[in-house]
């Protein structure tokens, strides 16, 4: 028994290497595609700042390879998100075996809506959130201080929170999960509406660049997730092998009940009959 476990479990070893040797080669691929257009992107993810520049400042970069770097870095960013759908498929593969049929046919539908929902907060936070905390940090600027950014510097930044908004956009596929699989109840969740909106806004303070404007432009998004996450997983059937069982073994119970009472009646009526005529 225990080599046949130790079998099963290099075998998972073995299948999780191949999956993730399979994602990390769909990035690679996804970045030599990406280069050649890395100085798009990185025009593209600029512009919400140059928009906000003053007058004659632009970014600049105080080292040699730092430009390099930065296409480099952001092919990488993009072979991430064009392999994204191939990564969760990995990881759908890994886990579907472990997995009742029901179970498969609910949580397929969540990769695909996982990949939007991750692309979603992305776009949320370059067309929404970027605009206005730039603004607010540019103006500081004046006669007397000039913004001029480091390209490096911007980049972080911008690569920082448009995964940290990708991921956030994934509450709702986190709470049908945990649901669907009995982890959480949607009751429970219901009367821990205050704790949730104080983790978001715990999270959004983390998460977004540090201003009031942009923690409140994450938090209530944020929130509004929880909520569409609660409202589908209060409308998914939530089957569990242990609770069936149980519910079978409550429904077998009383026919034995029944079976000992009838016995004992049986037995009682014998014993009247066998001392009648001695009576």
């Amino acid at each position: 028994m225990d080599k046949l476990a130790e079998n099963t479990f290099i075998g998972h070893l073995l299948e999780l290497r191949r999956r993730v040797l399979f994602a990390v080669i769909a990035v690679f691929v996804g970045f030599i595609a990406s280069y050649p257009f890395s100085k798009a992107i990185y025009t593209i993810l600029a512009a919400p700042l140059i928009e906000v520049l003053p007058k004659g400042s632009h970014l600049i970069y105080t080292s040699l390879p730092e430009v390099f770097l930065t296409y480099v870095q952001l092919s990488l960013l993009s072979g991430f998100v064009l392999a994204l759908p191939i990564i969760l498929y990995q990881f759908w593969a890994f886990i579907a075996p472990g997995l009742y049929e029901h179970e498969r046919k609910a949580f397929f539908p969540l990769i695909f809506a996982s990949v939007f929902l991750f692309i979603g907060g992305m776009l949320f936070a370059y067309f929404i959130v970027f605009p206005n905390a730039f603004r607010f940090f540019v103006g500081f600027s004046g006669n007397d201080i000039t913004a001029m950014p480091k390209v490096d510097s911007y980049l972080s930044l911008i690569v920082k929170f448009s995964l940290a908004f990708g991921l956030a956009f994934q509450i709702p596929i986190l709470i049908v999960v945990l649901v669907r699989i009995g982890i959480l109840q949607v009751a429970t969740l219901r009367r821990s509406r205050r704790y949730a909106f104080l983790i978001c806004a715990i999270a959004s303070a983390i998460l977004s660049p540090p201003d009031v404007l942009s923690m409140v432009m994450l938090l209530i998004p944020m929130y509004m997730l929880f909520e569409v996450g609660l409202f589908f997983a209060a409308r998914l059937p939530v089957s569990r092998p242990g609770v069936e069982a149980a519910a079978d073994d409550t429904t077998v119970e009383p026919s034995h009940h029944v079976a000992d009472e009838m016995d004992a009646a049986e037995e009682s009526f014998r014993d009247k009959d066998e001392d009648g005529p001695n009576s």
